[in-house]
This record gives structure tokens, C-alpha cells and sequence, in this order.
């Protein structure tokens, strides 16, 4: 069966949202669902595995207790970019919290995605977040109990990709406080 997405003449179609348009719908579609604007497109966000919650949990724990002053570290939150508005399951962010009161933050310092089931979404939001000028992406591959790094955000796209193995530590140059044990995250 061929996705109606891949169909050449229904993409063209499309209407396409703006980040404005966007944040005029609420927080929730008609059904109640929650939802993410992704290159102009409302995808509605993934329920999540009990495994990708507790990493997730986890990350944010152990980033905030690391993170620098003048850094803010948040979960689940929005990253408004220039025809997305990703939530990203942790984003260091520089600044205070306090700072965003009145409009997402446009970028981070580092995004981390956890992936349980399928990191294509994730491996193709990299170019967002590289757009963005995102300093750091990881992409925790849960079943494989490995982190993809992605650095160097230059042109749209990262110049550096990393794998980080079980036994490896994840680090941030932009934050050299921040030391991750990958085992943590799945022990």
C-alpha cells in the first residue's frame, strides 16, 4: 500500500500551516489530540512506551542537575522554529526560564529525542534543529542502548554524527559540566 504522502500530486496539494497559523488552533485538535507543527504539517505526537518515558525522565533529571547557570533545561516543550514548532523530549536551552515568559525559545544549545520504535522522524528533524542553528541532537536508539550524536550545525545540516556506545559517556562541548553515562539511562 503506497502512503497518500508519497504520492508526488497529493503533496503538492497540501495546505500548509505557518508557526502563526499554528498556535491560533490551541493547544489540541478537534479530536483532543495532541499535536506537533512539523515543516508546515500538523502530525499528532506519539503515544508514549513506558521505556521512553523513563528515559526521557531520566535525561531531564540528570541535564538540569548538570546543566550551567545561565542554562534552562526543559521537557516536552516547544522550539519555535521558522515552519515548525517541534517539542522535543528535553531541550537545554541558554537563558533563564523566566526569559521565555512571552514566546518559545527559536533554538537550543542541545535537543535530545528518545526513540522507541522508529528514529526516522527523529533522524529527519535533524535538518530542523541543524536550520536552527541547534548546537547538539541526540537521538537516544533505545533498543540499541546507543546515542547518535549530531554537532557542527552548518548550511542546514550537521557536519559531525556520532554514535555513542552503551559503555560510552555522552558529553556537550557548548556545556563541558554535562557527563551521561549511557548505562544510566537504561539500568
Amino acid at each position: 500500500m503506497v502512503a497518500i504522502l508519497e504520492i508526488p500530486e497529493v503533496r503538492e496539494r497540501l495546505s500548509r500551516l505557518s508557526v502563526d497559523e499554528y498556535h491560533r488552533l490551541g493547544e489540541f485538535n478537534e479530536n483532543g489530540r495532541r499535536t506537533e507543527l512539523i515543516r508546515g504539517l500538523i502530525i499528532e505526537k506519539m503515544s508514549k512506551t513506558p521505556l521512553h518515558r523513563l528515559i526521557a525522565s531520566l535525561l531531564y533529571e540528570q541535564l538540569r542537575a548538570q546543566a550551567p547557570k545561565g542554562f534552562s533545561v526543559w521537557k516536552e516543550e516547544p522550539l519555535t522554529l521558522s515552519d515548525s514548532e517541534p517539542e522535543p523530549d528535553v531541550s537545554v536551552i541558554r537563558g533563564e526560564m523566566r526569559d521565555f515568559g512571552t514566546a518559545h525559545p527559536t533554538t537550543a544549545e542541545l535537543v535530545v529525542e528518545v526513540a522507541v520504535s522508529s528514529p526516522a522522524l527523529d533522524r529527519e528533524n535533524a535538518h530542523l534543529y541543524a536550520e536552527a542553528g541547534v548546537g547538539e541532537y541526540w537521538i537516544v536508539l533505545a533498543r540499541e542502548r546507543q546515542v547518535e550524536i549530531y554537532r557542527r550545525p552548518e548550511g542546514g545540516v550537521y557536519k559531525e554524527r556520532q554514535l555513542v556506545a552503551r559503555d560510552g559517556i555522552l558529553q556537550c562541548p557548548a556545556m563541558p559540566s554535562i557527563r551521561i553515562p549511557v548505562n544510566d539511562l537504561f539500568t
